[in-house]
């Protein structure tokens, strides 16, 4: 069996942090703003289409960004052919309460799926699940 050995630092095996972007799908793309949006306090930016020829429906809008800071940035994306919805993978954006943002996931029309958990050591978490079926996680550390 083939070994590799791990790197010293986090900065050699990924560039620094494990996320360098992620991508939630949807299918209606207002819906889908108007969730965040609320869930987060944030507006979301527009991102241009890379490539209009091979994919002339593609929308993207991106969360905004420190790129300076710790962490990862993303966006909602709708594009025909690819299910939103439960896949396997969780993000889990952070907050200062997990539960305050829980409650606005409910208000903005979305559904919690578990309740603010602790996580001893590593803070809390509670998990929603957006009106696209994709399941979400709030990590704070209070």
């Amino acid at each position: 069996s083939h070994t590799i050995p791990p790197p010293e630092r986090a900065e050699d095996a990924m560039g620094g942090n494990p996320v360098g972007w992620f991508e939630i799908y949807v299918q209606d793309m207002a819906r889908a703003r108007d969730f965040y949006e609320a869930v987060f306090v944030v507006r979301l930016i527009p991102l241009k289409n890379p490539d209009p020829l091979a994919y002339p429906d593609l929308e993207m809008w991106a969360f905004p960004a420190a790129m300076d800071r710790f962490g990862a940035s993303g966006s909602l994306v709708r594009i025909p052919g690819m299910p939103s919805g439960g896949g396997g993978t969780l993000i889990h954006f952070s907050c200062v309460d997990c539960v305050t943002y829980a409650r606005r996931a409910v208000n903005a029309g979305g559904t919690l799926l578990s309740p603010k958990t602790s996580m001893g050591e590593h803070g809390y978490r509670a998990t929603s699940l957006d009106p696209d079926g994709n399941v979400i996680g709030l990590h704070s550390m209070q």
